[in-house]
């Protein structure tokens, strides 16, 4: 007899939604934000995370594909649109991983008191990438440990920061300015609302468990589940972690990159608990990327298998299934960006992290917009498919509640890339020119991808979807 495939147990899929969804080092920009990042958190979380995440439980629990939201799109929009979310959707991953890379040298050597020569750093930086690419090898059913102590870990960091900002505020008085007024929005700070971006990134990547349904033994009881209860947890933890923050340092001071780290050690200084913590949050750091390789490889392995995405991506697929091809890809593309160090420009030598990580950010944010009107057209062109959950608004009330979560994904992305004011110019102006040449090459890879596959895809079709939900009744 044949053994049992092991599966994700409900626990571990609530952990790899923490894990995946729930990044440390997200928490100090939006923190940057100050008070109002309280009115935007309760905001976006009824304009953008909700409708979000029901529209990604119907969408995943319909649409059970190892593709994700590639698949969905596809299906919705066509091979165009398929080829480039999953462009934006896996060039934000070596982008990221290169930008949490560029913190390892920093924090060790806060943690050893030692000051790393560029040299050594980079080379620090590189064994991080590797690392991750070797995590990436292994099946998520076979990384319960990871996804479980990751999202422990991260859990307690930020409750810990939570916490210990409290307990500054009690002894030495709050950091920051309290007053009532400094809670509402500040609409004319484009510096602060170049920081949204990031609160919404903090919602995304509930469609990575989607890309597990294999290894789950009930799919479409634990994705709604674990998107409602995850999402509510998430957004609880950040909140109270953003409190620790602000609660040690002024908004205006606190440093995009390591701003979780200073706070931790205006708290409690140089002491054993600030380099605990310090380890723990580079820790925390492989979890989050191993979590998301699950499902940025598959999507880069889909698309490549339907000539969307460069053919490297569904090569070298190992005996237990894994996309080692794109896992590769990941790692080499990441190494390659680190050498941006060495460009003598202070704006991208120094301003790394902020940089690799917003323009990381913003395409993965751009990957969204598409999954919306893919999410009508699926509702329109294949309605008879069996929905075990479902959006809850109908009509116009949909297509409201569908509109404002695409307008602030537009909206965020500009004010994170386009400089709205003189002083912003020096930051935004090279994330803006990575952030084009990125958008441009990714239109190239789509064309020659393309080249050698025979017809296009235009989407599914009501005529379509009768003949798939018909050859799935055979199979039955």
């Amino acid at each position: 007899m044949a053994e049992k495939a092991k599966k994700l147990s409900f626990l571990t899929v609530i952990s790899t939604v923490i894990c995946v969804v729930f990044v440390c080092e997200a928490a100090a920009p939006a923190a940057a934000i100050g008070n109002q990042q309280f009115f935007w958190w309760i905001f976006l979380i009824l304009t953008f995370l909700l409708p979000y995440g029901m529209i990604v439980a119907e969408l995943g629990t319909t649409y059970d594909g190892e593709g994700g939201i590639y698949d969905w799109v596809r299906d919705g929009l066509g091979d165009k649109w398929g080829a480039r979310i999953s462009w934006y959707y896996w060039v934000n991953y070596p982008l990221w991983i290169a930008s949490l890379a560029t913190m390892f040298p920093d924090i060790l050597g806060m943690v050893f008191n030692v000051t790393f020569d560029l040299p050594v750093a980079i080379a620090i930086e590189l064994a991080f990438v590797w690392i991750v690419y070797l995590m990436g090898r292994s099946k998520a059913a076979d990384s319960e440990w990871v996804l479980n102590g990751g999202a422990i870990i991260k859990v307690a960091v930020a409750v810990i920061v939570g916490a210990l900002g409290i307990w500054y505020a009690m002894e030495n008085g709050f950091a920051s300015d309290m007053s009532p007024a400094t809670f509402l929005p500040e609409l004319t700070n484009t510096n602060a609302l170049g920081y949204l971006s990031i609160i919404i990134f903090n919602f995304m990547g509930f469609e990575v468990i989607c890309t597990m349904t294999d290894d789950m033994a009930n799919p479409e009881r634990d994705i709604p589940k674990a998107i409602i209860m995850g999402g509510i947890a998430i957004a609880v933890i950040y909140l109270f972690a953003g409190f620790g923050i602000g609660a040690a340092i002024p908004a205006a001071d606190i440093d995009p990159d390591y701003g979780m780290i200073y706070a931790v050690q205006t708290m409690v200084g140089d002491s054993a608990i600030f380099k605990i913590i310090c380890i723990a949050f580079l820790i925390t750091l492989f979890a989050n990327m191993a979590a998301w390789s699950f499902g940025v490889n598959s999507v880069a392995r889909y698309a490549a298998e339907h000539g969307n995405m460069p053919k490297v991506f569904a090569s070298m697929i190992s005996k237990d299934d894994m996309p080692n091809g794109a896992n590769l890809v990941n790692a080499v593309v990441a190494s390659l960006v680190l050498a941006l160090q060495l460009v003598p420009i202070d704006a991208i030598s120094n301003g790394i992290f902020w940089m690799l990580f917003g323009t990381s950010v913003v395409f993965l944010l751009l990957t969204y917009i598409p999954m919306f009107p893919a999410f009508l057209n699926l509702r329109k062109n294949d309605p008879n498919r069996e929905r075990v959950f479902t959006f809850p608004f109908k009509g116009a009330l949909m297509k409201v509640a569908i509109a404002v979560p695409c307008i602030e994904l537009v909206l965020t992305i500009v004010a994170t890339v386009v400089p709205l004011s003189e002083a912003e110019i020096a930051d935004k102006v090279p994330m803006l020119i990575i952030f084009i040449v990125i958008l441009l090459l990714g239109e190239v890879v789509r064309v020659w991808s393309a080249r050698d596959r025979k017809e296009e895809y235009k989407g599914l079709t009501p005529e379509l979807a009768a003949k798939r939900l018909a050859e799935e009744a055979e199979e039955k």
